[in-house]
């Protein structure tokens, strides 16, 4: 992905409880490295872990940030998430309402 300082792009990633992604995304947000984190309750993953097939309820949370920010918001985002190997993905976000993503 080409980081373009005004292109804007959003992060998703899992968190293991409505309180951890509270905190996950009041952090992000009071330090500047997120503009907005909506939090989207109860969803149902199954993934590979140690071998082993597994089963979680989540919550996800989707961050909206400008993609110079993006390497700080992983680095935080890692030493901050309870997961040993969170699941953060950075995806550009192609077009939108051009005073929302001002």
């Amino acid at each position: 992905m080409s980081e373009t300082p005004d292109l804007t792009v959003v992060v998703m990633t899992t968190a293991p409880s409505s309180e951890e992604g509270t905190r996950l995304a009041k952090i992000l947000v009071e330090e500047r490295l997120a503009a907005c984190v909506s939090r989207v309750p109860a969803v149902h993953s199954h993934f590979r872990w140690e071998g082993e097939i597994q089963e979680a309820t989540e919550e996800l949370l989707v961050i909206k940030t400008h993609a110079r920010r993006a390497p700080d918001l992983t680095r935080r985002l890692s030493e901050i998430h309870p997961y040993d190997v969170p699941e953060i993905l950075v995806l550009p976000v192609a077009a939108g309402l051009p005073s929302y993503l001002e």
